[in-house]
């Protein structure tokens, strides 16, 4: 086991650059499947779900090695098996998306239940639709999906959620099924285009990029080339809220600024701006940290929603954040029921958050945050969530669990230790029972 050990109470301040985006690296590494054609992918982050999808893909037969810090490069030449690892696959909510490369590519597949974050049920009745109105046949078990068709067909598919990864397992199964397919109500988030983008540099025909409603008229094959993986900007948030809770002054290099404009609307309810300095973000020290009410002084919400709205993987970070903020808000997440439910790790720490329900938590800020002897990160926002209060706090917190967080950020405290952050990575053994808080 391996634990973060942080002595909170430094202010960050320098510059830090933010890797690729988890969620577009996790979905154009299988779309390398769509094409026997070597393909780079740069600024990969390395990171443990891109890892573990280096490993499952290796497995089918993929060859993949990194040609620089941050560069992969991704061979399908020849696909071995349609089985994938069941173990791998349950460490890992973005397997579900092998379906449709797989499909395209060798007919059929056989994919066990996908795992990932415990954040509430996600249901994969959108992945199945999709994909049976392109054609293919779907049976389920109950422990896996077994996969087959002749040839894909184009299809007029209306999603009846914009879910992100069913979105892009339609766009992967259709660039190479027969004839015009449509996607309505498609998902449109930055790494969805950049899904996209990835496959119109193959040679796919998309059109409607970053609107929702796609057209996809297929093709008979994709070439080789390269792509590049935008920022992250799920972590450009998070230190953003590392800056304010630490009362620092950073720099984001590299940011892409042009996805953080809901964003920067919902920060600043909370009373935190930032600057745009070309590609770059400046966070300055001096902060006001006072909710605005809505009209008629009424206590204002903050709601996760699809794309371009505020998006749901900051919401763990922009609690943290209201903690600290004079004033009363409102946080509403419908999509996941257990996103809020390490909210009683921050209470112990000292803030003021009463859970209403699965889906929703009042905050009452500002609250002077101490360090707990330990905690525990159940998900990966949750765990940075708790890492950025722990950097907030007075004295020393543990956190364990960190493999959570390894998922979906790369070297995270090298990172923070540059900007002044006292942060180490600790090896212990299992824990007595009454530690497991």
């Amino acid at each position: 086991m391996q634990q973060f050990v942080i002595e909170g109470g430094h202010a960050l301040t320098g510059e830090v650059t933010v890797s690729g985006n988890k969620n577009a690296a996790l979905k154009m590494l299988p779309a390398c499947l769509l094409t026997d054609q070597p393909i780079i992918l740069r600024n990969m982050p390395n990171i443990g779900d891109v890892r573990t999808l280096i490993e499952i893909m290796h497995k089918l037969g993929v060859e993949i090695e990194w040609v620089g810090s941050s560069d992969l490069r991704v061979h399908a030449r020849t696909v071995t098996t349609t089985a994938i690892d069941p173990v791998l696959a349950g460490r890992l909510r973005a397997s579900i998306v092998l379906a449709a490369p797989m499909l395209a590519r060798c007919g059929r597949v056989s994919l066990p239940l996908p795992g990932g974050d415990a954040i509430g049920e996600r249901r994969l009745d959108m992945h199945v639709l999709a994909l049976r109105k392109l054609g293919a046949q779907v049976d389920y078990d109950g422990r896996a999906f077994n996969m087959s068709v002749d040839k894909l067909i184009g299809a007029d598919i209306l999603l009846n959620e914009a879910s992100v990864t069913a979105t892009e397992n339609a766009i992967m199964a259709s660039v190479l099924a027969k004839g015009t397919t449509i996607i309505r109500n498609a998902a449109s988030e930055p790494h969805v285009q950049d899904l996209c983008n990835m496959l119109v540099g193959l040679g796919a025909h998309i059109d409607g990029i970053g609107s929702n409603r796609l057209t996809i008229q297929g093709v008979e094959k994709l070439g080789g080339g390269e792509a590049r993986i935008g920022a992250d900007y799920i972590e450009v948030g998070s230190y953003i809220g590392a800056a304010v809770v630490t009362g620092g002054e950073i720099t984001i290099k590299r940011a892409d600024p042009q996805y953080l404009d809901m964003v920067g609307l919902v920060f600043e309810r909370l009373g935190v701006k930032w600057e745009i300095r070309g590609e770059d973000i400046f966070v300055p020290s001096a902060q006001s940290l006072t909710v605005i009410p809505d009209l008629g002084n009424r206590i204002p919400i903050i709601k996760a929603q699809p794309w371009p709205a505020f998006p749901p993987d900051l919401m763990s970070i922009a609690l943290v954040v209201a903690t600290q903020s004079a004033g009363a808000v409102l946080f509403h997440d419908w999509m996941y029921e257990s996103r809020f439910f390490f909210t009683d790790k921050l209470m112990r720490m000292g803030a003021r958050i009463t859970l209403c329900d699965p889906h929703r938590v009042l905050v009452q800020g500002p609250t002077a945050l101490n360090g707990v002897p330990y905690i525990s990160s159940p998900d990966i926002r949750a765990g940075m969530a708790m890492l950025l209060a722990a950097l907030g706090a007075k004295g020393e917190t543990r956190i364990a669990n960190i493999q959570q967080i390894d998922k979906g950020y790369e070297r995270i405290e090298d990172k923070l230790t540059g900007l002044g952050a006292v942060i180490t990575r600790i090896n212990v053994g299992e824990l007595p029972a009454e530690f497991s808080l």
